[in-house]
């Protein structure tokens, strides 16, 4: 059984100087801020500081204690060790053993991103009575995207409007080291107010915004205008399954308050969204049933799995799915 964390579990951005920082998850982008604020700190407190990285990989027996030895000057340490998961016999028995009596003057950051290698390790750290922390960097699913990209751009000190941020997070669904580098140009040019317009030139046609005019224009009931917003999307290189995500976007805020007899502001409490997307999407849920609303859902799923390669035309499955969602949900006449 692993053994309990008595240590401190914590996110990236509150990091502070500690011995030693166990880093773990599969996400490299929070572990990469860790380490980047941890290393800033200390160099704030010692411009002296020595910085040394290890390979767990590739690390031999004794490593651990020269780099940690007190230098001729007195200068304080740094130790980052990558790949703990991949780590040698060597340098898990080292980094035990130095974890009994950890140097005064050396701190010690510990990367693992997952399995079970180094488990014994982990649990030694975890178990520590003082002087650890670990930061928790978890796997970012799309669904945390727009919460990651507004704290993103207050952390920046920068507003932003809603759906620029949209448009952000449907043009880099699935690289979250390329949204927050935007993030970060878009704050350092924006003027401290970041719009729709600015993230479309800055992406150079690459948002996904073509994906929510299609999915404006289908939700609104214009069957027409969607389909040739579509077909505009896919000529630019917009990839259909971002498309759809854009319609399964707003079709899930619109089954959310389907039926609500609540306040926005009650509604917004309620399914943890923002007040301006729930008073969207009950400006949009008019003309809507629950029986259009089931069948958009369940043609969705059937979608969605066209486009990963269940049908041999998935243009056409993602048309067919555009012209029902037009149609609120009303049966397609026979293709």
């Amino acid at each position: 059984m692993a053994a309990k964390a008595k240590i401190p579990q914590l996110s990236w951005s509150d990091v502070q100087p500690v011995p030693v920082m166990l880093v773990t998850g599969p996400e490299q982008l929070f572990a990469d801020r860790a380490w980047l604020r941890m290393r800033s700190m200390l160099r704030e407190q010692d411009p002296a500081l020595e910085i040394h990285e290890v390979e767990a990989s590739q690390y031999e027996s004794g490593m651990l204690m020269t780099l940690a030895s007190p230098s001729l000057f007195g200068e304080p340490r740094l130790i980052r060790v990558m790949g703990a998961e991949k780590a040698t016999d060597a340098f898990i028995t080292d980094a035990k053993a130095y974890l009994e009596v950890p140097d005064a003057d050396t701190t010690l950051v510990i990367r693992h991103g997952g399995g079970q290698r180094g488990k014994g390790l982990l649990d030694a750290i975890r178990a520590m009575p003082a002087g650890a922390v670990e930061v928790l960097c978890p796997a970012v699913k799309p669904g945390d995207l727009p919460a990651l990209v507004r704290a993103e751009f207050h952390r920046l000190g920068v507003k932003a409007d809603p759906r620029a941020m949209q448009a952000l997070v449907q043009a880099f669904p699935e690289n979250l080291e390329e949204l927050i580098a935007v993030c970060g140009q878009l704050a350092q040019n924006s003027g401290g107010n970041v719009t729709l317009s600015q993230v479309e030139i800055m992406t150079g046609g690459r948002v996904e915004t073509n994906a929510f005019k299609v999915a404006d224009a289908a939700i609104a009931g214009n069957a027409g205008e969607a389909l040739l917003f579509l077909r505009q999307a896919l000529d630019t290189g917009v990839q259909p399954i971002p498309l759809l995500g854009a319609l399964n976007y707003k079709l899930r805020a619109i089954a959310r308050v389907c039926g609500a007899e609540a306040s926005a502001a009650q509604l917004a409490k309620e399914f943890g969204m923002p007040p301006w997307q729930v008073d969207r999407a009950m400006r949009d849920v008019r003309g809507w049933r629950e029986s259009g609303l089931a069948r958009v859902m369940t043609e969705s799923a059937a979608t969605d799995l066209a486009l990963k390669g269940g049908s041999r035309d998935a243009v056409y499955a993602l048309e067919r799915f555009v012209l029902l969602v037009a149609r609120k949900g009303a049966p397609l006449p026979a293709a």
